[in-house]
């Protein structure tokens, strides 16, 4: 019920979870933490709790609702000041300043011991990009915020001198701006502190040009970690990221605790957090409120020419005590899911105005596997269709072409992409628009089983319009439908509406 989610030098987050906690808690509870001479008391309305300010190498007793639990931070091998190498806060937002600020904090990094720490002081900060390192904590109390003005921005490219990916789009090897804060092939990076991180989407010219390249070059995440293993991210928040949000590809050994993960509603690509080729990877307590996927679980894609040397699989995925707050899906897979995407745990989280809950995505070309995914104690409102699995998601430049759209079965091949066993249980839905479920799987290639177990749809939306609940050809509108399927099988409970009919307009249908 008590537990330390992450421990930084200076930086912890516990987590308290009663029954019925999913990211609030049903009623506000006291803190009490001692050590070193002193006393912190504190309230807290969330399953996970963030404090900073601690001191280094020291024990100290936390104390929730008569639970208690005791801890050790780690020692820190020395502190350096940013403003002590040179950087300025609160200057003029130019290119100039940008990258003034960003040698600072590069000298400071450099200067900073195995173990040590680089403070970025209260204030705003104006920095060009700035790749860590490892054996680092870099302790954002203030605000990193990015330039308006992208003038000498670094090219993150698509691969290193021995071939490895780095710089992507949309799951394959592709030049890319590198994020105002980034990191590549570190251990034992943290990033934790009640501090912000802006990305600068809103002030740029990032959003005008989402599908496009300048420079030959994709636009950039809000903080993007490539290859990196035993990293945290504790407790501060990003915002406006030019694309995705929180992008960690081809990392190792991940803990995001606390983070709040903002970006206006229409703006494109922002998604929240997009785990790529990642194992061992927990989300907790985590706040979403963006323009695309509050979560999208990826593990790359294959190119047109069949390219896959870039791929390594996705598993071990934990998100728990979240709220997606907007965004177009709550939790998603693919649809890059061509390296597989396996063993994932959605559990007591809340989603509210979401699109999608659980959304799952894929199609003809990709290959690759979905499989054990587990989805229970979630609450949800104003989710249009809480639950969908679409094999014939119409993305990339030929979506709409006949072979990837027809019903006709295909050959099944190692291009035939595959959705195994989903199980989702204890889940209340209040304000469903357009379906309870929607799976859609292929013909030569069927999706499940999928396991629907205690789900409780307390009422429907009034005002809502019918609408396809996938995005793929031929489908038919639903409003206020139970679970539609074909090419599914389906284990519910009596109690689940299943609907008649599928999901295909009765004119594309081929049986």
């Amino acid at each position: 019920m008590l537990s330390l989610t992450a421990l930084s030098v200076r930086t912890i987050a516990f987590c308290y979870a009663p029954d019925g906690a999913r990211y609030a808690l049903p009623a506000e509870v006291q803190w009490t933490l001692s050590g070193a001479g002193m006393v912190r008391q504190g309230q807290t309305r969330t399953a996970l709790t963030v404090v900073d300010d601690l001191r280094p190498d020291t024990d100290y007793t936390l104390m929730v609702q008569g639970k208690v639990l005791s801890f050790q931070t780690p020692a820190c091998a020395g502190l350096v000041n940013i403003a002590d190498h040179g950087a300025v806060a609160d200057g003029p937002d130019t290119a100039e300043h940008a990258a003034e600020n960003a040698r600072a904090i590069i000298r400071a990094i450099g200067a900073a011991p195995k173990g040590g720490t680089v403070l970025i002081p209260e204030g705003t900060w104006i920095s060009a990009p700035v790749a860590l390192r490892s054996d680092l904590t870099l302790w954002l109390k203030g605000t990193l915020k990015a330039p308006a003005d992208r003038t000498g921005w670094p090219i993150l490219p698509a691969r290193n001198h021995a071939g490895k990916m780095l710089g992507s789009w949309e799951g394959l090897p592709a030049d890319c701006f590198a994020a105002p804060l980034y990191a590549v092939g570190t251990n034992c990076l943290t990033i934790a502190g009640p501090g912000a991180l802006e990305g600068g989407g809103d002030r740029g010219d990032w959003w005008t040009w989402p599908k496009e390249t300048r420079q030959g070059a994709h636009r950039p995440r809000g903080l993007h970690l490539v290859n990196c293993q035993q990293t945290q991210l504790i407790g501060f928040a990003v915002r406006n990221a030019p694309s995705w949000t929180v992008h960690p590809q081809g990392c190792q050994d991940l803990t995001i605790a606390g983070l709040h993960i903002s970006a206006p509603d229409d703006s494109p690509n922002t998604d929240g957090c997009n785990p790529e080729m990642c194992q061992n990877v927990r989300l907790t307590g985590v706040r979403f409120s963006v323009g695309d996927d509050c979560i999208a679980i990826k593990a790359g894609k294959r190119g047109d020419a069949g390219e896959e040397d870039h791929l390594t699989a996705t598993r071990d995925i934990t998100i728990s005590h979240c709220l997606m707050e907007a965004g177009h899906g709550g939790v998603v897979l693919g649809s890059e899911m061509s390296g597989d995407i396996t063993d994932i745990t959605v559990a007591a989280c809340e989603m509210r105005g979401t699109d999608r809950g659980l959304r799952l995505k894929t199609r003809r070309g990709r290959g690759g596997r979905i499989d054990r995914i587990t989805f229970r104690d979630v609450a949800m409102t104003d989710v249009e269709t809480a639950f969908s699995a679409n094999a014939f998601y119409y993305c990339d430049h030929d979506g709409h072409d006949d072979w990837v759209q027809t019903r006709d079965p295909a050959p099944v091949t190692h291009l035939t992409p595959q959705i195994g066993r989903i199980e989702v249980s204890d889940v209340s839905i209040t304000g469903i628009s357009h379906a309870l479920g929607a799976f859609i799987g292929l013909p030569e290639q069927p999706i499940g089983p999928i396991h629907l177990t205690r789900i409780t749809v307390q009422d429907l939306n009034p005002d809502a319009i019918p609408t396809a609940p996938v995005m793929a050809d031929h489908i038919r509108p639903l409003r206020h439908a139970g679970i539609a399927h074909e090419y599914a099988q389906i284990i519910a409970d009596t109690d689940i509406p299943i609907e008649e009919g599928g999901l295909t307009l009765l004119s594309e249908r081929t049986d």
